[in-house]
């Protein structure tokens, strides 16, 4: 795989900079997601996070299996602040 080739088409994230970050300490998906942002945009990693688990894999000898899987975050939406002030006027 050529180093210029785009591993996180939402973040243009690049093999080059998730081998970069590898040599840098990122072991897991979320250490390479912290210093690329590779698994933030619009999918959240579901496009990437196999490839750059099989970078990860491929450059520090660990198996798929031990690459730990990454943290999801619930989907977040806007409240407005006078719901969290008032509470729900239902209870």
């Amino acid at each position: 795989m050529d180093d210029d080739i785009i591993i996180c088409r939402c973040q243009e994230v690049t093999k080059s900079q998730i081998l970069k970050a590898i040599a840098d300490g990122a072991t897991t998906i979320d250490g390479v997601k912290k210093r690329t942002r590779a698994g933030m945009g619009l999918c959240q990693g579901k496009s990437c996070q196999r490839l750059v688990a099989r970078i990860i894999s491929e450059q520090t000898g660990k198996s798929m299996e031990e690459i730990l899987p990454p943290t999801f975050r619930a989907p977040v939406r806007p409240v407005k602040i006078k719901i969290l002030v008032d509470g729900d006027k239902d209870d």
